[in-house]
């Protein structure tokens, strides 16, 4: 009895272990989960080249690490033949005003077109001593821009370029043209070219020009002022008047003299008028 019942139990074990064995080889096997792409290979993006300048740096020209940006009388010396623009810029003041403006402004910046002495000395002879003071002042303000201008920034600028002197495209032209990798500036009077950077940070710009910028209004003659038209409609009037008064008056003053020439206009003066 005990027999029968072990194979039956034992039986009975084996049919549920086969069971068991069978449904788990029906189910059906988790896929894989698909593998991760690879990372592209990344190629490092290159910087796109700044525009070349249009403007040289010279030679002489000194370190913007090694000049303060508000000593222009220090760039100018240190870059040498610009004592006659340095001369002038003390002369007429305007140097303290240029200091001043680049230490309080915190945007902007100034650029300053500084001919050197060889350019002074090609002007005409007694050019410079005929200019008064207020001349003076208008040439020097005319070779500064209320505007930092970097070397290859030229082509950007509208004209006639406003100056410190004023923008009047009638008195005051000042126009900027660049072609290549040249800089030509007109005045209406002198067509120079910028040669080198002298000094160039971010708020202030001094470049080498090859001649001094005359202002226009130098060599503009002054028109006579026209006269009033109530003037020249009265005039004919006037000296109408004065005649017929004249005549009046010397036809009174001689009366006998006009009746003597009647007498001598009739062509026979037999009898003499005595008076």
């Amino acid at each position: 009895m005990k027999n029968h019942q072990v194979a039956v139990y034992s039986l009975f074990y084996l049919v549920f272990c086969s069971s068991i064995i069978q449904a788990f080889s029906q189910t059906p096997a988790a896929s894989p989960k698909p593998a991760a792409p690879a990372p592209k290979a990344t190629t490092p993006t290159r910087k796109a080249p700044s525009p070349k300048p249009l403007v040289p740096t010279l030679p002489q020209s000194p370190d913007s690490s090694d000049s303060a940006p508000d000593d222009i009388t220090k760039i100018l010396r240190k870059a040498k033949t610009f004592n006659v623009l340095i001369r002038l810029l003390k002369t007429t003041e305007i140097m303290n005003n240029i200091n001043s403006q680049l230490i309080t402004s915190k945007t902007g910046g100034i650029t300053i077109l500084a001919p050197d002495d060889s350019a002074f000395s090609n002007l005409k002879a007694g050019f410079m001593n005929s200019l008064n003071e207020g001349q003076k002042i208008e040439m020097v303000q005319f070779h500064i821009l209320p505007e930092f201008v970097a070397s290859n920034n030229f082509d950007s600028l509208s004209n006639p370029v406003q100056t410190v002197a004023g923008k009047d495209p009638e008195r005051l032209p000042l126009n900027v043209n660049a072609l290549g990798n040249s800089v030509n500036i007109s005045t209406g009077v002198v067509n120079a070219s910028i040669v080198g950077v002298v000094y160039s940070d971010n708020k202030l710009a001094i470049y080498h020009v090859d001649k001094v910028l005359l202002p226009l209004d130098f060599f503009q003659k002054a028109k006579a002022p026209a006269l009033a038209p109530t003037a020249l409609a009265k005039a004919p009037k006037a000296a109408k008047e004065n005649t017929a008064a004249g005549d009046d008056q010397d036809d009174t003053a001689n009366p006998d003299l006009k009746k003597s020439a009647a007498v001598v206009i009739a062509g026979k003066p037999l009898v003499s008028v005595a008076v």
